[in-house]
């Protein structure tokens, strides 16, 4: 019989085995990470973008309105920027931003690179619970993290991922199937330009069998069935994303939302024209006549930075099109904005009908 009370619930002290992922860019506000976290759930801060002052206000907020567990989700590592080909891709951003009106250019470009002190804010807070992107941390930050008791979460998309995982010192690997949205953890993008493309179900099964550590199945799970097909396959918990995004508490634009609920399964491509990084996302025009124009985008984050003024104006003028919607290919059943704390209820109602 399959119990909802897992390893996974033990070690991060959470009532249910559901974590809601650390989507960053906006979604994931302080209202979000505080109802998924007082519901049961794992609640999230995405704050690989978030400037210091800010992530140590939300950490505040947080820890103000729930004594619950929460995670933060940072990138393990500096990213480098490489605008050698700026002028070229600037090329094909200009109808963009033409038909957005945006008549202001920067003449430089830099992004901003705060893994190291978000590390840093997030020990100092005392957050109990971190979990990275892109890859494992340092064996200092590592050996800092477990004198404090924090539990490491490291995302991953292949079996040798995993493994280094655990040899880091991770606590837990969320396995992230290809059918997630958004940026996958993908490690080196030289093997796999597109990011690993093997799907939830191939992939959970084999890192359950090759590591000790418990595994939190990630992509295209939405609901109760997929909960407990993912504890069958030998995972301990869940991790969502696109169903939060749709939340009443997520941050997510108006426009990004409705993107959502009119989307389906076939709505989604992979694609690096917005960050220069794969990453899941319903198609849009941006994505489609970026990539029509043939020009490579720049490697990320560089890309990422140059398209934020794109992304910014569109967001202002409720147009989806040239916004990045980032979204998982389980999106059918998602038509209706309702409240992070009824969307754990519910997964755990379906998952205990389906077990009992």
């Amino acid at each position: 019989m399959i119990n909802l009370e897992t390893e996974i619930c033990r070690l991060l002290n959470i009532d249910y085995p559901i974590i809601q992922a650390g989507m960053a860019g906006g979604p994931t506000t302080v209202e979000l990470v505080v109802e998924v976290s007082n519901a049961g759930g794992l609640g999230t801060l995405g704050a690989a973008y978030m400037a210091p002052d800010a992530l140590r206000q939300a950490i505040d907020e947080i820890q103000s309105k729930t004594q619950k567990p929460f995670g933060v989700n940072i990138f393990a590592a500096a990213v480098n920027d490489d605008f050698s080909r700026l002028a070229e891709v600037q090329k094909a951003l200009s109808p963009f931003r033409s038909e957005l009106e945006i008549k202001e250019m920067q003449s430089s470009y830099q992004s901003p690179d705060w893994s190291e002190e978000q590390f840093a804010i997030c020990l100092e807070k005392g957050v109990p619970i971190i979990s990275t992107a892109f890859g494992c941390l340092s064996a200092v930050q590592m050996e800092m993290a477990k004198e404090q008791q924090i539990k490491i979460i490291v995302m991953v998309t292949t079996v040798e991922e995993a493994l280094q995982a655990e040899v880091s010192g991770a606590d837990a690997v969320v396995a992230q199937g290809s059918e997630a949205g958004g940026h996958r953890s993908t490690f080196s993008l030289e093997n796999h330009p597109a990011g690993a493309q093997i799907g939830t179900m191939a992939l959970v099964p084999q890192i359950v069998d090759a590591i000790k550590i418990p595994v939190i199945a990630a992509g295209g799970i939405t609901d109760g069935r997929g909960l407990v097909a993912s504890l069958v396959l030998g995972a301990h918990a869940v991790q969502i994303g696109t169903r939060f995004v749709g939340s009443k508490e997520s941050g997510a634009h108006v426009a990004y939302k409705q993107a959502i609920f009119n989307s389906n399964e076939e709505s989604t491509v992979v694609t690096k024209s917005f960050s220069g990084r794969p990453a899941r996302g319903i198609k849009n025009r941006f994505i489609k006549e970026f990539e029509q124009s043939e020009i490579d985008p720049l490697p990320f984050p560089s890309q990422n930075t140059i398209t934020k003024d794109i992304r910014t104006a569109a967001a202002k003028a409720h147009n989806p099109e040239f916004m990045s919607l980032w979204a998982g290919q389980s999106t059918r059943s998602l038509i209706e904005e309702i409240g992070a704390a009824e969307i754990v209820e519910a997964i755990i109602e379906e998952a205990k009908a389906i077990v009992s």
